[in-house]
């Protein structure tokens, strides 16, 4: 598979692109005003304990108080592997905050309200929710994640190879000071030479050691530690032997990033290449306009068919069809292609909108045990590709496959758009009859309670024609039925299914607010 990085940078904005075989597969935007929290590092005052949620609210400067739930602050015992090498890992894929804490000691014994408490931010605000928090630190180098408060030694799962796998424990093991913490080796540490692990782990604790002292110093709520910004983070985590190429468009940028690697991984630097097109990079390979497919309901595929994706508060469900597609002879040949189609796109959807939580997917139905299988092993398999965690389980009897994926984010839906003003975010208005019966039920109401013979209605153009052209004799039945005299008035200002009474000579605004939703 070919793995290529593409970096726009311009003074108010870095976009960072992921193409696996040409297809635009993730999408990570940086402005100076999106204020990225995750991996931040926070000296917070402990606000409130909740034993009923078995979670803790902490005060660290931001607008809301941060979440701590009890697994983010109980001892942990350690797992054998990290299996991600996101070292910010929520460890509730769904965020959810009401989960019980039943194997963890109560809350009220580990965190006492007006307690100062080290913290690190593991997924930010989304939402009406502030940032969630975790006193389990972590520090994030190339080859290594530093635990400083663990005793735990694991390496990526994502390194396969067993007798590597039990080479870089042990590495870990001799070289790793006692009671100094615990470390995680990287997928990208794979072939980790004794040199390097010594060289980073020394770097890492005395990062750990300025965090310490910056600590001791502050008073809560402070920030102590920040984490990388986009474009270094993108280099630590993601720039490997197993991506093929690193296009940057921007000469300071790049000078930045080869300093970098030569400190790090020489080898790599041959890969980064320095666009010199006048063109901009995105449009020469042909991805602003899959960029804008992924604010979208409707995502084709290539066999004809197609997915809807409806994010809800809850959840978000991914609906699929054959639309055009309708194959030769066989039905479940067909339903199947059209799934296997689904299932590929869907994983690169998740990865592509950030999409986190709890993901329902509406498969067509498959009669045969085999192809509901092949389906999810398909989904799987490149859901495998993600950097999230996910967690897809078993079609159901109805097509249907639940599914969660770590959410750390706002997705990019969240982060790029807003509500719509006219629809307040249900993505549907009323229809100009639906506009005109409402106004008519509010003349009505204000003609009983008003002594004002004169009403101006303004309403949106569209419906000021419908009126017009479509029920020409609704003033004047209106003007009999109230007994006054009524103008209609267009105001290309107004919302399309909104619509305001002033009656009077200082024509006071009688109207009564309603919103569909």
């Amino acid at each position: 598979m070919k793995r290529e990085i593409l970096m726009n940078t311009t003074a108010n904005e870095t976009r960072v692109a992921i193409l696996e075989d040409g297809d635009l597969v993730e999408l990570m935007v940086e402005r100076p005003d999106s204020n990225r929290l995750v991996g931040d590092i926070y000296l917070g005052r402990v606000e409130a304990v909740l034993p009923g949620i078995q979670a803790a609210f902490v005060d660290i400067g931001t607008e809301k108080a941060a979440f701590l739930h009890v697994s983010d602050v109980a001892t942990e015992d350690g797992d054998d592997d990290d299996g991600e090498d996101d070292s910010s890992a929520d460890p509730d894929p769904n965020g959810g905050e009401g989960r019980g804490g039943s194997k963890y000691p109560p809350i009220q014994d580990l965190v006492q309200k007006g307690q100062t408490l080290l913290v690190q931010v593991s997924k930010e605000p989304i939402n009406t929710k502030g940032p969630r928090v975790t006193a389990h630190i972590s520090l994030p180098g190339r080859f290594l994640v530093y635990m400083p408060q663990s005793d735990h030694v694991g390496v990526s799962r994502k390194i396969e190879d067993k007798e590597e796998r039990a080479r870089l424990r042990a590495l870990a093991k001799s070289i790793l000071p006692k009671d100094s913490g615990g470390v995680i080796v990287r997928t990208v540490g794979e072939e980790l030479t004794q040199e390097t692990f010594e060289r980073e782990l020394k770097s890492l604790l005395g990062t750990w050691k300025q965090i310490q002292r910056r600590a001791a110093r502050g008073r809560a709520p402070a920030p102590i530690h920040r984490e990388a910004k986009l474009t270094k983070g993108i280099i630590r985590d993601l720039f490997s032997g197993k991506v093929d190429s690193l296009t940057i468009d921007d000469k300071a940028v790049y000078n930045e990033v080869r300093q970098y690697l030569d400190q790090v991984d020489p080898t790599l630097i041959d890969r980064v290449k320095l666009s010199e097109d006048p063109g901009p990079l995105f449009d020469r390979y042909e991805i602003e306009g899959r960029i804008l497919e992924a604010f979208g309901r409707k995502v084709p595929l290539p066999s004809g068919g197609y997915i809807i994706i409806e994010p809800t508060e809850a959840l978000v469900s991914i609906d699929v069809n054959t639309g055009r597609y309708t194959g030769k002879k066989d039905p479940e040949k067909t339903i199947l292609k059209t799934n296997l189609d689904a299932a590929r796109e869907i994983a690169r959807q998740l990865r592509l909108r950030d999409i986190g939580g709890i993901i329902v997917c509406d498969f067509i139905d498959m009669e045969s045990r085999q192809s509901r299988e092949k389906v999810l092993q398909e989904l799987r398999t490149y859901l495998a590709r993600d950097r999230a965690r996910t967690k897809a389980f078993q079609v159901s009897d109805l097509g249907i496959i639940e599914m969660t994926r770590q959410r750390v984010r706002p997705s990019l839906y969240q982060s790029q758009t807003r509500v719509c003003p006219c629809c307040n975010g249900t993505g549907r208005i009323f229809t100009p009859e639906t506009v005109v019966r409402r106004i008519q039920r509010a003349v009505r109401r204000a003609g009983t309670d008003s002594r004002d013979r004169s009403m101006d209605i303004r309403v949106h153009p569209e419906i000021a024609l419908y009126i017009i052209e479509g029920e020409p004799g609704f003033l004047k039945g209106l003007e009999k039925g109230v007994r006054m005299q009524l103008h209609l008035r267009d105001d290309p200002l107004m919302l399309q299914d909104e619509f305001r009474l002033l009656a009077g000579p200082a024509k006071v605004d009688v109207t009564e607010k309603f919103a569909l939703g």
